[in-house]
């Protein structure tokens, strides 16, 4: 007689869409995309698409589309400088209010790049009291040195890696470790309790962040996944890729049913018993 299968244990994870992932169509595609598929939600980038930084629309746009929006990712990029104009600890206010306003509970942010010496000399600090003062939590999401041929440029002060600063939570980004070169599993490991969020892509280890559907690189997608629930991670895996090469609204859609397939299968993890 066979022994019978362990258990399966599927964690409290949500999994939610970014809206980044129809790119180049519209936020309020992310929306109706991310209800169409089944994900449990969706995270709002806030980008030049100014329905992304309407706080009212995104109100609307989830009670329209019967879906809810479960973080934020606050505007951090190059081209996203002058989105809410360009005072720093403004965009991560807003961020917090617009959260507040979708009955999101966390913001994404990223580290400040190296030229924004102010913002970079206060943001630990200020990310603490920011969360403190809003009641959000702000998730500081782990980057990557910039390259270039040979050359290595450290764009993000204090730094890339938020394992080693004090940060009470963090975002894990698998398609950012790709291109760090960093171990997910030595990450999510390390973080421990900090761990709070997931953008969930892959990557081949290029120096350009790939942002890939997950199992279509080289990084331990499904061994992260089957780690988090092992350990019973209760935050949420925010799909967060690139379809901008599909040829039209079905292939985008293809790829995005394929990742939020993998994510749920892997999230169901075998438990394991652990001897006392």
């Amino acid at each position: 007689m066979t022994d019978p299968a362990p258990p399966v244990s599927v964690p409290s994870a949500r999994v939610a869409l970014s809206t980044s992932s129809v790119y180049p169509e519209s936020t309020e595609v992310g929306f109706e995309i991310g209800k169409r598929l089944g994900y449990d939600g969706v995270e709002v980038m806030v980008g030049t698409d100014a329905t992304s930084a309407d706080i009212d629309a995104i109100v609307a746009l989830q009670e329209q589309h019967e879906i809810p929006v479960l973080s934020v990712h606050a505007p951090c990029l190059l081209i996203t400088q002058r989105v809410w104009g360009t005072d720093h600890w403004v965009k991560l206010e807003k961020s917090a209010e617009m959260a507040r306003a979708c009955g999101a509970g966390l913001v994404v942010v990223h580290p400040p790049f190296r030229w924004q010496r102010e913002y970079a000399r206060a943001f630990e600090e200020g990310v603490a009291k920011l969360e403190e003062n809003t009641g959000v939590v702000f998730a500081v999401e782990n980057m990557y040195p910039w390259r270039t041929g040979k050359r290595e440029f450290q764009a993000y002060a204090p730094g890339w890696d938020p394992v080693v600063f004090g940060y009470e939570h963090v975002t894990l980004d698998v398609s950012h470790c790709a291109t760090s070169g960093s171990d997910p599993l030595v990450m999510a490991t390390e973080l421990g309790d900090r761990l709070a969020h997931v953008h969930l892509g892959d990557g081949s280890g290029s120096p350009r962040d790939e942002h890939l559907v997950p199992g279509r690189g080289e990084q331990p997608v499904g061994e992260l996944l089957g780690l988090l629930a092992e350990q019973g991670y209760a935050g949420d895996v925010a799909v967060e890729v690139t379809t901008r090469k599909a040829v039209d609204r079905a292939q985008r859609e293809a790829d995005l049913a394929e990742a939020l397939a993998f994510t749920r299968l892997h999230l169901a993890s075998p438990v394991v018993p652990h001897e006392s």
